[in-house]
């Protein structure tokens, strides 16, 4: 009995299912995020790549605030405010492809000064911040899985939210202990020959962000 089932959770148990898919799917395509937590983690390790991922998540949980205080009234909504987001990532992508490729392809295995573990998880929370998409998540794919008639719309936004905030550090953090193994393994020639790629990677991102209109819906 469907209303046996759901008379005592805040959320209708049958979109979970479907959620966690489609968030596996989004997180495993591959993107921006993905891209530079390569490269940081295969230059720098494991410790740095994972800073990133705080930054990133910091990034989400920002825009699961925003959600919360209101999917109507957010300023999200405005073609403005996603259109400057969407040049402003775009040159920020950019600046981190070349920023990941300064310097020695050396892997760095000093220990992380507090400056420049402050600098990458300012990295990572810039890069979601500046994601258009980031934000048209909550205010387009996130509300098609709530359900009024079952509960506060607060409280599933923040199931939901949390739930994708819980897959994409689990994913993120796979990524960068794959590429630190990668780092490890791999020669300086091969190395070199990887961010390259990471980084042209993210400039296409870039570009594509230039050559996509946001109006803030994702059709």
């Amino acid at each position: 009995m469907p209303g046996l089932a759901t008379a005592n959770l805040p959320i209708d148990p049958t979109v979970i299912p479907a959620f966690v898919l489609a968030m596996v799917m989004v997180e495993l395509t591959p993107g921006p995020n993905m891209g530079y937590l390569a490269m940081v983690a295969s230059r720098r390790g494991r410790a740095a790549g994972l800073l990133v991922v705080a930054g990133v998540t910091l990034g989400l949980v920002t825009y699961l605030a925003v959600a919360l205080y209101g999917l109507t009234e957010t300023p999200l909504r405005s073609p403005a405010v996603l259109n400057t987001l969407r040049w402003a990532g775009a040159a920020y992508l950019v600046w981190l492809a070349l920023d990941g490729l300064a310097g020695d392809p050396n892997r760095i295995s000093v220990p992380l000064d507090r400056r420049s573990a402050s600098g990458l998880f300012a990295r990572g929370v810039m890069a979601n911040l500046l994601n258009p998409k980031a934000a048209l998540f909550y205010i387009a794919v996130l509300p098609g899985f709530l359900r009024p008639e079952v509960g506060p719309l607060a409280l599933q936004i923040l199931i939901l939210g949390s739930t994708h905030i819980v897959i994409s550090v689990v994913i993120h953090s796979a990524i960068v202990l794959g590429a630190d193994r990668a780092g490890r393994l791999l020669s300086v020639g091969r190395r070199r020959v990887l961010h390259f790629v990471l980084a042209v990677g993210l400039i296409v991102s870039a570009v594509w962000l230039v050559l996509t209109p946001f109006n803030g819906n994702l059709a």
